[in-house]
């Protein structure tokens, strides 16, 4: 159970016009949420939206749920970070995902071998550049410092920039068991996706074992506040068939073995087939509204109050609120919260 649940919200991606977010940030702040977090696939990156947001605010942590390591260098990365953390005063959490082989091979054309491996070199080159102890290296077969071959004249470097803090908060955006246990070895948080509150004991317990005090499960949960409770699920569907059926290979998808995984194998299976069978309206139809449900917070805002209490007996220590732009809907949120 959750003793001080935080709430922050999750602008998502960057699209366009009308995708200026900083008005429903900014109500954040004032109300006192406790993060912005925004994200990337093969579009828009995170950064620069989340810079965006940085620059009109002053205390409210600013996150990437999640940056796709393929798409940096682990340096080029920690550049980013250390440099956006410096203008915001120390507010940045850098969330990362390996992302999966359909991204990583079609959109940045870099191979997807052992991520679980990749990661953990990825980890601890970003905490040498912010470290700042040594010049950086790395004899992993991933990411070698410096790079073996080429003109030959690489050298380890430490960064020009000292870094205002030496430890910049690492989450891991993670959906099967052995990435959430690194998750919870290498990092400092766990992003679960379309994930049941009352689930992941049973599904995660072990997974989750390990993790030391202070480690922060924040949750992306997508919140529609209305009366209209068949309306909101609807829309909740959508980007779980986005998910099950277009953000991974037919064979291999790690969305699809989540989904799986919480007892919906076989809807799941269905929503994907709809999907890349182009029949993307009955995909959306095809996920289970339960499921929806489940991984949601929806309906009136007394229902939410109810169900609320599923997430607060988990362990998750922070709800990342998508979906909500109007500051009544998030300070009436912020007041269920508080309690």
């Amino acid at each position: 159970m959750t003793a001080e649940m935080k709430l922050g919200i999750h602008v998502g991606y960057w699209q366009r016009d009308p995708e200026d977010r900083t008005e429903t940030v900014l109500a954040a702040e004032r109300l006192g949420y406790d993060s912005v977090f925004t994200a990337e696939a093969y579009g828009s990156d995170a950064f620069t939206p989340l810079t965006w947001y940085a620059a009109r605010t002053s205390t409210i942590r600013l996150g990437t749920s999640v940056v796709q390591m393929s798409a940096r260098t682990p340096v080029a990365t920690a550049m980013h970070a250390l440099t956006l953390d410096a203008l915001s005063g120390g507010r940045v959490i850098l969330g990362l995902g390996a992302s999966g082989p359909q991204v990583v091979e079609g959109w940045y054309g870099v191979p997807f071998p052992k991520p679980l491996a990749r990661t953990r070199e990825y980890v601890d080159i970003l905490r040498q550049v912010w470290r700042r102890e040594e010049p950086v290296t790395s004899e992993g077969p991933h990411y070698p410092l410096p790079y073996p071959g080429g003109t030959g004249l690489g050298k380890p470097l430490k960064s020009i920039v000292h870094p205002v803090r030496p430890e910049i908060p690492i989450y891991l955006g993670a959906e099967g068991p052995k990435n959430i246990a690194l998750a919870t070895e290498l990092a400092q948080g766990w992003l679960p996706l379309f994930i049941d509150p009352t689930r992941i004991e049973p599904l995660f317990g072990e997974a989750l074992a390990g993790r030391p005090d202070g480690f922060e499960i924040a949750a992306t949960v997508t919140t529609i506040v209305t009366d209209d409770l068949a309306s909101a699920l609807e829309f909740a569907k959508i980007p779980l068939a986005f998910y099950i059926g277009g953000m991974g290979a037919r064979d291999r998808n790690f969305h699809l073995d989540l989904i799986g995984r919480l007892g919906y194998a076989e809807q799941a299976a269905r929503v994907q087939e709809l999907f890349l069978d182009g029949r993307r309206a009955e995909a959306v139809k095809a996920v289970p509204d339960e499921l929806a449900d489940s991984i949601s917070l929806l309906g009136p805002i007394g229902r939410i109050k109810e169900r609320l209490a599923l997430w607060r007996d988990s362990p998750i220590t922070t709800l990342l609120i998508a979906g909500v732009h109007d500051e009544p809907t998030l300070r009436a949120l912020k007041e269920l919260v508080d309690g």
